[in-house]
């Protein structure tokens, strides 16, 4: 039973296939497949079906042509803000797996969304997984961007290139002697040569960004005097898309953002917010960082009419 289970959780959680498991447990690949139907057949794995979060494709092409992307996928919203984040964490983990190639170097910011769709990656094609930036200190507890980078590279069969240092720092003194840890530097250093990165959106309000709520007060005013609607991995970005630099660029440990304009994919995964969220992620789309934006129906329509009104 116990060698059951172990072979049951090697193919259906850790995503390995049949060949890889046969090699780990001496066994042949037929009689992997016979452990698998028996593990079945005695209650130790339960499958349950389920259909998939539900895509709007008409809303998605729109979204898409309107702002120039490779790709837009829109989930429907749902009434509660938490089940429209897990789809959305849902629907980027189908979509990875599709766009990501052997031998690629795949980059991942961290939101909760986007550990919800850590948590839902079933496989990845080999590939070296980098940490694009420190962590926030609230959510380090609970597995955060440090532990979604690690199950990515597990899944993938990939090196994972972590960063274990806050993403905001008091001073860029104590950021400069960070980044030249040879953990740290070996991390930035694969920001170079990334052609996948997934990202999210914060908008510049309590509600919608978890780097405005490590900022102090007066910084969170100054910034927002000088036009900052929207983040990207601690990049600041006004309503027309163009980045604003502060004292913030030298004070965090991130990709930045001229380094995401050179990645050949960039998934932005945002949604399930309000007016603040929306005006950000128009913003973020107005950076013409992005090639590919997963969102829900609400922000989706909002985005279209408001270009429609601009128009």
């Amino acid at each position: 039973m116990v060698r059951l289970a172990a072979i049951a959780r090697r193919f259906y959680l850790d995503g390995r296939s049949k060949v890889d498991i046969a090699e780990e447990f001496g066994l042949s690949r037929f009689k992997v497949a016979r452990a698998l139907d028996t593990a079945r057949d005695l209650g130790i794995v339960h499958i349950d079906i389920r259909l998939p979060e539900r895509i709007d494709p008409e809303l998605s092409e729109r979204v898409r042509a309107t702002y120039g992307l490779r790709r837009a996928i829109v989930v429907e919203a749902a009434a509660d803000p938490l089940q429209t984040r897990l789809d959305l964490g849902s629907a980027a983990a189908r979509l990875l797996p599709e766009i990501v190639h052997p031998g690629e170097v795949l980059g991942l910011a961290w939101s909760r969304a986007l550990q919800i769709m850590g948590a839902n990656l079933r496989h990845l094609p080999e590939c070296t997984v980098v940490q694009l930036n420190g962590v926030l200190s609230e959510y380090a507890g609970g597995g955060g961007s440090v532990e979604t980078v690690r199950r990515a590279a597990a899944l993938a069969g990939g090196r994972a290139h972590s960063i274990y240092a806050p993403l905001i720092l008091p001073d860029a003194a104590t950021a400069a002697t960070l980044r030249a840890d040879p953990g740290i530097a070996a991390a930035f250093a694969r920001f170079e040569q990334l052609t996948t990165a997934v990202v999210a959106i914060g908008g510049w309000n309590e509600q919608e960004s978890t780097v405005y709520d490590t900022l102090d007060p007066d910084s969170r005013s100054r910034y927002r005097a000088l036009g900052v609607t929207a983040e990207i991995s601690a990049q600041l970005f006004a309503d027309d898309g163009t980045q604003v630099h502060t004292d913030l660029d030298e004070r965090v440990i991130s990709v930045r953002a001229e380094q995401l304009r050179r990645v050949p994919e960039v998934v932005a995964v945002a949604g399930a917010g309000g007016a603040g969220k929306a005006r950000a992620i128009r913003a973020a789309l107005r950076s013409g960082l992005l090639s590919t934006l997963v969102t829900d129906t609400d922000m989706a329509r909002v985005l279209v009419e408001d270009t429609v009104r601009d128009g």
